[in-house]
């Protein structure tokens, strides 16, 4: 059955938001690197002194989840806690502290008749940004998305809708102080998923739109819009524990992938153990993750080893669980581990515990994710944790950008041609 037609009222909203966003747009372009992060600023401060009234906001968006019977993971997404807004203000204050990337002049080269040629980096327009569950975002995109030049209209998820609202007019009262349009960052104020359809049509405003959340809402949005849009559809994420590795080390590693926040897009789904280590490693590992609230799904080899593990099932391995539930396979190599990453991975995050220097350089050259590591957590694959600041997102795709998107991914180049009258002949 073909999807109802949005009333006017709200349609003819969103469209409004839209082109006050493209005006806005083309101020942002010129503006300087002290009013950018003079907002910034402003808004970090205005956020600590509405701490409180954030948290009263945001209570309500909390119980309202609760009563639909949401899940914990799902909870403290939504939870703007202490820790969380203390977050949200050090990125602001880390995405001041980064250098402007507009503007920057890139490859100037002189070509045989004179003419000097080179890229400068440009903002990408609108950025329409949707997404799911977590208010904090709402600050984040906007943060970086200013920053480059853009403008952007935000569109939450409903479970959040006040606390984003909340966090939206202290957004406005920081562009109005720092003299920023303020349309530069609006948070759509309508709960209707046919908002969402309607944002998706306008491809005369939007150059670009970024959906974060889980895989239904990616592809619902990649099937509907009409602009370019930046995909990431789930995290399934690996640790190989290969031959000769340090046990002390790839058990802490699982258990921090695993356990320290199970609800997000880098933490460990499967974890792949070398042959010859799984008798020495995995009871005791087992046991951690178990003492830890992790449910642990098993190949048949390492069901052998774990007690209280339960069989694993084929869909098992491509599972993005964002719970804490583990899958566990024994592989024969490093070439079966690959094949396994190959097989199932998503392109997000993937580790090997190793002290084999060979080995890790052929997982690093070989494995095709946007953030590969040797010896550390997957939890690391985040634009904080990686010196970008706080970050939009991260793009399993690589058009056009893979891994954590920062300021840089954020904006684009253009080619400038200076030139002393040359003509072509």
């Amino acid at each position: 059955m073909p999807a109802p037609e949005m009333s006017p009222g709200p349609a003819a909203e969103v469209e409004r938001l839209a082109a006050r966003a493209a005006g806005a747009a083309r101020l942002m372009a010129g503006a300087g690197r002290r009013e950018k992060d003079a907002f910034l600023l402003d808004l970090a401060g205005r956020i600590a002194a509405g701490a409180d009234e954030l948290k009263k906001t945001n209570s309500k968006d909390i119980e309202r989840a609760r009563l639909d019977g949401r899940p914990p993971a799902f909870l403290d997404r939504l939870t703007l806690s202490d820790k969380v807004l203390s977050a949200m203000i050090q990125g602001l204050e880390d995405v001041a502290a980064l250098e402007d990337p507009v503007g920057s002049m890139e490859g100037m080269t002189v070509r045989p008749n004179g003419l000097k040629v080179g890229r400068v980096r440009i903002p990408l327009g609108v950025i329409g940004f949707i997404y799911e569950s977590r208010p904090n975002v709402t600050v984040d995109a906007a943060a970086l998305c200013l920053k480059a030049g853009n403008a952007v209209i935000l569109k939450g998820g409903s479970e959040a809708l006040e606390s984003n609202l909340a966090l939206g007019r202290l957004i406005s009262q920081s562009l109005g102080r720092t003299g920023l349009p303020e349309a530069a960052a609006q948070v759509v104020p309508l709960a209707d998923r046919a908002a969402v359809r309607a944002l998706l049509k306008l491809d005369r405003y939007l150059d670009l739109v970024i959906p974060r959340g889980g895989e239904a809402l990616i592809r619902s949005v990649t099937e509907t819009a009409r602009m370019p849009v930046l995909k990431h559809y789930k995290g399934v994420c690996h640790l190989f524990v290969d031959q000769g590795c340090d046990h002390d080390m790839a058990r802490s590693l699982a258990l921090n992938a695993k356990v320290q926040r199970p609800g997000v897009c880098n933490a460990l789904e499967t974890l792949l153990v070398h042959r010859a280590e799984a008798e020495t490693f995995l009871p005791p590992a087992a046991r951690e993750l178990s003492k830890a609230g992790v449910e642990l799904r098993c190949c048949p080899a390492s069901l052998a080893l774990i007690e209280g593990g339960l069989p694993a099932k084929e869909e098992d391995w491509p599972a993005e669980y964002l719970d804490l539930i583990l899958s566990v396979r024994v592989v024969d190599d490093l070439d079966q581990a690959l094949d396994h990453i190959a097989a199932y991975g998503s392109h997000h995050t993937e580790a090997i515990c190793t002290k084999d220097y060979a080995r890790a350089e052929r997982f690093l050259r070989e494995v095709d994710a946007s953030v590969v590591l040797v010896n550390a957590s997957t939890r690391f694959n985040d634009g904080g944790q990686l010196g970008l600041g706080a970050e939009i997102g991260i793009s399993t795709d690589k058009l056009h950008a893979y891994g954590p998107m920062g300021l840089k991914e954020l904006t684009t180049t253009k080619f400038v041609v200076y030139g002393q009258g040359q003509v072509r002949d």
